[in-house]
């Protein structure tokens, strides 16, 4: 097998320096732009297998950036954003970013990410799994039967919908609003209580301590996460 292409935007040229060092180590190939537009370039040039970007770029915002790559491709978009601007990480998913990272960031934790991220984009490439499993928990897409350790869960109708909704996107991150869409309908964008009544609904069916989640995990002040591994 190929080794994944990385696509890199980011201005800041020490990280650019950790970044490379790292995922060269790990087998990626790697091409790097410091500017949107050198950005979109290389993306089109290179066509990666991932795009980690920066929101904060020289000549334009990488929201929009994201924006201009979703009109033409569905790579994966991992976002380097600094910590604490849950209104740009919600902006960056909402316009098509797969994930995100908060600055300052480990190595570790990014190239779980990307894992996750070319994990994805190979089951959206294949055909649609007829189950997912993780720990305890297995989804029979099929039959529509949810378990845990083995014994059948009891779900509504749209604590299921809920469910599967993660479960097609395991290991993204999923927006408050990208939820209510896909759930309730376009209508429901700004209902975000509908959506934690129905998670703490899940988690109280689905985890062993509804209070520390090891499946349906929550992403402050942006959405959720299905765990994945």
């Amino acid at each position: 097998m190929p080794e994944p292409v990385i696509v890199l935007i980011e201005d800041e040229l020490q990280i650019r320096r950790f970044l490379r060092a790292n995922l060269l180590s790990q087998g990626y190939r790697l091409f790097e732009a410091a500017t949107g537009g050198d950005g979109l370039t290389e993306v089109a040039t290179r066509q990666p297998d991932v795009v980690v970007i920066d929101l904060g770029l020289p000549d334009t915002d990488g929201i929009d950036v994201i924006r201009k790559l979703r009109e033409w491709t569905n790579v994966p978009v991992i976002v380097l954003s600094a910590r604490g601007q849950e209104r740009d990480k919600v902006a960056a998913l909402d316009a098509g970013a797969d994930d995100y990272v908060s600055k300052p960031f480990g190595a570790g934790e990014l190239l779980a990410r990307i894992r996750v991220a070319l994990r994805h984009a190979a089951r959206a490439g294949a055909e649609e799994e007829a189950a997912f499993g993780v720990g305890d928990l297995q989804v029979d897409l099929v039959r529509r039967q949810v378990f845990m350790t083995g014994k059948e869960v009891h779900l509504t109708p749209i604590e299921y919908k809920l469910l599967t909704t993660l479960v097609r996107h395991a290991g993204k991150v999923l927006t408050q609003r990208q939820l209510l869409k896909e759930v309730w309908g376009p209508s429901h964008g700004g209902d975000a209580h509908y959506l934690r009544v129905y998670m703490v609904q899940l988690r109280r069916k689905l985890e062993a301590n509804p209070a520390r989640p090891r499946y349906l995990l929550t992403e402050p002040g942006v959405g959720y996460r299905l765990a994945s591994e």
